[in-house]
């Protein structure tokens, strides 16, 4: 496979800072809504609290993906600084421009997250 040319690695490194600011921004949004939820029945009922927990593990199940996708963001970056972007971690070999732009966090090709998946 080809290796990455100067354009691309100028073009994955704007998506991965405009992904690294989106996280950011959502992670921060959505903290409110990962707070515990009071107990007082008073103030709402039974079944309305235990909706209310439901969505609060969500938002927090969401946000730790959110936080995960961050870090690997973030690693991509630093990946990027010392010229170790865009080949794999497990093969060593270049991974496709086209998942790079679908995904730029991504540390591994497809064949390897393939083989990955394929041992579960």
């Amino acid at each position: 496979m080809d290796e990455l040319s100067e354009e691309q690695i100028a073009q994955l490194e704007a998506a991965l800072r405009a992904l690294q600011e989106e996280l950011e921004t959502t992670i921060e949004l959505s903290k409110d809504a990962a707070k515990p939820v009071t107990l007082d029945q008073q103030a709402i009922g039974r079944v309305s609290r235990i909706d209310a927990i439901q969505q609060q593990k969500m938002v927090e199940a969401n946000r730790r993906r959110q936080r995960l996708r961050l870090s690997q963001t973030k690693q991509a970056l630093e990946a990027m600084e010392s010229g170790e972007y865009g080949y794999c971690r497990r093969c060593d070999e270049t991974i496709a421009f086209a998942r790079l732009m679908a995904k730029p966090e991504s540390a591994i090709c497809m064949s390897c997250k393939s083989a990955l998946e394929t041992r579960r």
